[in-house]
């Protein structure tokens, strides 16, 4: 297991406070002794020498297991890594302890804290029971950090995977439009059809719409509903017939915030697969009212495009709404033979509106 190289919200300087309050708390514990016959209700327990020194013992041993033995245990977790870890946490509180108080204090008090005869048996295992009090402790403040710090990098990899995976689908969908567009161009200029100017003036539109909006997380309502018209336009100057297509728009809020590109791929699937004329248009109702956003799309199929519908763009909008609206939204595509339908209902953000 890799060490995170994020950081996130529990920084260096949190930790360094997070131990700070955690030897305030053992201290407490440990040193402060309720005396009701006392004015301030408690008095300061007076530390023996070698309760000093166990003390020393204890800390030392803390932050060679939380600073060196446990970092190198997670950054290749296995069962040796972890048998040399607590080995080698027993063994340096062992002999710190033996070295202060039976070799350093015992020069200056002329006896250490163990009886003399002591076996170095018996000192060993009485020491592995006192010795594993700061190599547990130790141990849960580092891997309670450590999951404190995963979750945060878990989340911060998520937000990235998403922002990668957005720009992604948007990557994908411009070219889309973009392809179906210049197609339409090419027609008319083969054929020197007086809709051309027209159709690279909204293509223009287009353009500017997909290089500037798209690189937003988020846009006004308005500014899709204006991308879908100039997209419409554009198609309808195929066509010697008008009115193929029924806008029907009824917004309470046209700032509203959606992500680019939420609508107009099931405009472009109505137009690339439908079978539309004055007698059977497409129908379009798109309606906002406080918090909820409804789309609704109607179309014939032409009998050459029955094989397949959606392709790249219905795909991206799933995606897309998966990814921006997870647990808000509501996409059902019902088709047929010769008819085409398809809802989508989205619960916007309260911040959004």
């Amino acid at each position: 297991m890799k060490l995170l190289p994020y950081i996130g919200a529990m920084t260096k300087r949190k930790e360094f406070l997070f131990h700070g309050l955690f030897w305030l708390l053992f201290a407490y514990f440990e040193i402060i002794q309720f005396d009701l016959g006392n004015s301030y209700l408690f008095t300061i327990k007076k530390l023996e020498i070698f309760e000093i020194s166990v003390s020393i013992v204890f800390l030392a041993t803390f932050y060679f297991n939380y600073i060196l033995i446990l970092p190198k245990i997670f950054e290749k977790l296995n069962w040796k890594r972890i048998l040399f870890g607590i080995a080698s946490g027993f063994i340096i509180f062992i002999f710190l302890r033996y070295t202060l108080e039976e070799v350093l204090i015992e020069q200056f008090i002329g006896h250490g804290n163990y009886f003399e005869g002591t076996s170095i048996s018996y000192y060993i295992y009485d020491n592995l029971y006192y010795g594993s009090f700061p190599l547990i402790i130790s141990s849960i403040l580092w891997i309670l950090i450590f999951n404190v710090r995963l979750l945060e990098y878990n989340k911060h990899i998520i937000e990235e995977k998403s922002a990668t995976e957005v720009k992604f689908l948007k990557a994908q969908l411009n070219p889309h439009f973009m392809f179906n567009t210049l197609n339409n161009i090419y027609s008319l200029v083969y054929f020197k059809s007086d809709k051309a100017l027209p159709a690279i003036e909204k293509l223009g539109e287009l353009m500017r719409y997909t290089t500037y909006e798209t690189n937003k997380e988020r846009i006004d309502l308005h500014q899709e509903i204006n991308y879908i018209k100039s997209y419409i336009e554009l198609d309808q100057l195929r066509h010697e017939n008008k009115n193929t297509l029924i806008f029907e728009i009824t917004i309470d809020n046209p700032k509203v915030q959606i992500p680019p590109f939420l609508l107009s791929p099931l405009v472009e699937n109505a137009l690339k697969h439908g079978k539309y004329n004055k007698e059977n248009p497409i129908l379009l109702d798109l309606k906002q009212t406080n918090n909820k956003l409804l789309f609704k799309i109607t179309n014939k199929i032409g009998n050459q495009k029955k094989d397949k519908l959606g392709g790249i763009g219905l795909d991206n909008l799933r995606k897309s709404l998966a990814i921006n609206y997870p647990d808000a939204h509501s996409f059902v595509i019902n088709q047929n033979q010769e008819n085409f339908s398809a809802q989508l209902e989205i619960k916007l953000d309260e911040k959004t509106n």
